[in-house]
């Protein structure tokens, strides 16, 4: 088929059924997923036919004619029957409003081809009248006389039958060749033009997943900056502020937020990461991105562990502060019991003093 010369005009998308030819009552599907109907104009024949291909075989391949009807039998559905194709034709839309669209461009069409055939046909009887006999009319034959030449007329005759015959024989056979190569191009072109317009898609998606992605490690990086800072906050209030109490509950609750915030970051890596096997094999960029999401994940492990590390450092100041209190403690119970036999030891003296 010759791009060229013939164009697609209007293009939807319908699940294709055939009726079946044993019973003209059941349809059967042509595909098990909906396929890509177009209407085509052949400007060089001047025909317009309606085309649709699954893989590499034409479901679809109607010359539309001026006697030809779309009919909707009902909200999602319609119909054409294609007499040179001895079948009918069922489309099965996704909406109301696709069946209405390729009902309108149906008639469009039809119209359109009405006019094309009045136009031929008047051209064609203008020009060559001739040409109005049709190929199943037979010529009669000449009247051949037995006696003298009329022998040799008639041998004459006889071969040019033979090799009409003939020519009519290839000329069928190359006509039906051709229609056979023709719809094994249209076929493939269908196909690549299909799965050109997959890959396309399937780019235009990337192109705008990296483009997410690339804020989303932006924002990561501005994140983990901020709990660098927040965990050097909490080291320094670690090593000077372990004496107040308040000190102590605020590092505790900053230190369960930091651990809220790095599992949320661990959970949108690996949702990255799941994301980015499946959608990144077009993208030039995915080794750079990657690389990128690898230093984050060894910047929240070094955040993990210098936290780790900020806990032990509270803990074993809060079991110290206990262990300073604990001896204060009992200093003071000391301080408390040697008071008490200074005051009794006093009162000894007083007492012996006052019987002296």
């Amino acid at each position: 088929m010759s791009t060229t010369r013939e164009q697609p005009i209007f293009s939807t998308r319908a699940h294709v059924f055939q009726i079946d030819p044993a019973t003209k009552r059941n349809w059967i599907p042509a595909s098990k997923h909906a396929l890509t109907v177009s209407y085509f104009y052949d400007a060089t024949r001047n025909v317009y036919r309606i085309i649709s291909v699954g893989g590499t075989k034409a479901i679809i391949n109607s010359t539309i004619t001026p006697n030809m009807t779309f009919t909707k039998t009902s909200q999602k559905f319609g119909q054409w029957a294609d007499s040179r194709a001895n079948t009918v034709y069922g489309l099965g839309f996704a909406s109301e409003q696709h069946l209405s669209q390729f009902a309108e461009k149906f008639q469009e069409v039809k119209e359109a081809a009405r006019l094309a055939r009045e136009k031929s046909q008047d051209k064609t009887e203008l020009t060559n009248p001739a040409l109005n006999i049709t190929s199943h009319q037979v010529l009669p034959s000449p009247i051949i006389s037995s006696n003298g030449p009329g022998e040799d007329k008639l041998f004459r005759s006889q071969s040019a039958d033979v090799e009409i015959s003939t020519e009519k024989e290839r000329l069928k056979k190359m006509l039906s060749e051709g229609s056979v190569s023709e719809v094994q191009w249209e076929a493939e072109f269908f196909s690549l033009q299909d799965n050109n317009n997959k890959l396309v898609a399937a780019l235009h998606e990337a192109n705008a997943n990296v483009d997410q992605w690339k804020k989303q490690l932006a924002a990561y990086q501005e994140e983990t900056e901020t709990l660098r800072q927040r965990v050097a906050e909490l080291e320094s209030q670690g090593a000077h502020d372990s004496s107040s109490e308040n000190n102590k509950e605020e590092l505790s609750q900053t230190l369960e937020e930091l651990e809220l915030l790095i599992k949320a970051k661990d959970e949108e890596i690996q949702m990255l990461k799941s994301q980015k096997c499946g959608r990144w094999e077009a993208e030039g960029e995915r080794e750079e991105t990657l690389q990128k999401l690898q230093e984050l994940e060894a910047r929240n492990a070094e955040l993990e562990r210098r936290l780790h590390l900020a806990e032990q450092t509270l803990a074993e100041t809060l079991a110290e502060r206990e262990k300073v209190q604990n001896e204060v403690t009992k200093v003071a119970e000391i301080m408390d019991v040697k008071i008490f036999e200074l005051s009794e030891i006093r009162q000894g003296l007083a007492k012996l003093l006052e019987s002296n």
